[in-house]
């Protein structure tokens, strides 16, 4: 893609919309509507790197109650021709064609490599990605398991939503106590995972959500990796206008 000189290219994740309740999120959901409306007069391409929602499960006719802000938002912009691009996250997995069919936006389930004005970007949730978290590791292979989704898809949405959001929040996944704290570049495991993908290829920007922590790092002479942070506590976003790339906080 070759981004006109007015137009820039963003890049957002980790919504967690519906966390811890519905009402409590509804004031991060405006505020994250009131910049897609804000960007959509000059983005070439918006860029939505997984966990938009703290839990989302495709049922064959269903789909989880609630988001109509957010969902409605998207749908115009991409109406109006505006590219969006959608990646799971660990907490909207279960994304199956229902974006692709009603809004138009493709979905991807793993990283995937652009490139915009001849700068090379590896784009992705971030998930799973790295050595160590292991147990998380085995737990997605369960929970991706198709004939795990077939089970969950016969509890009866009232209660199998209700059960996820429980544990979702009772389990902390939307944030722990190592999200406010950099680590170091040898226990940053997206870091890591980055260092080696570099080894096979170049890329000048290896952008990522999942770690809720905002953040640039150098990983080789000219390549960088980005965290986007969150819209829980951060509300940061990236930003690439065609020549470099920026991490904003959104302030409203």
């Amino acid at each position: 893609m070759q981004i006109p000189g007015n137009k820039k290219i963003y890049f957002a994740s980790d919504q967690h919309l519906g966390a811890p309740t519905m009402e409590a999120s509804l004031p991060r959901e405006k505020k994250f509507v009131t910049w897609l409306d804000e960007v959509k007069h000059d983005a070439a391409a918006i860029f939505i790197l997984g966990d938009l929602f703290d839990f989302w499960f495709e049922y064959k006719t269903v789909v989880p109650k609630g988001f109509v802000r957010v969902l409605g938002k998207l749908a115009e912009i991409r109406d109006s021709g505006i590219p969006i691009y959608f990646f799971v996250g660990n907490h909207d997995l279960w994304m199956n064609d229902y974006f692709e069919t009603e809004l138009n936006i493709p979905v991807y389930h793993d990283n995937v490599g652009f490139t915009f004005n001849g700068k090379q970007f590896l784009i992705g949730h971030g998930d799973g990605k790295g050595p160590g978290d292991m147990g998380y590791k085995r737990m997605k292979k369960v929970f991706t398991n198709p004939f795990s989704k077939w089970l969950f898809r016969w509890v009866h949405p009232d209660l199998g939503v209700r059960l996820a959001q429980y544990l979702s929040v009772k389990n902390k996944l939307i944030s722990g106590d190592a999200d406010v704290t950099f680590l170091g570049e040898d226990k940053e495991w997206l870091i890591q995972y980055s260092k080696r993908k570099l080894k096979s290829k170049h890329y000048d920007y290896l952008i990522f959500g999942h770690r809720h922590l905002p953040m640039v790092v150098k990983v080789g002479e000219h390549s960088s990796y980005v965290n986007l942070g969150d819209w829980i506590t951060y509300f940061t976003y990236g930003v690439f206008d065609g020549n470099s790339f920026e991490l904003l906080k959104y302030e409203q």
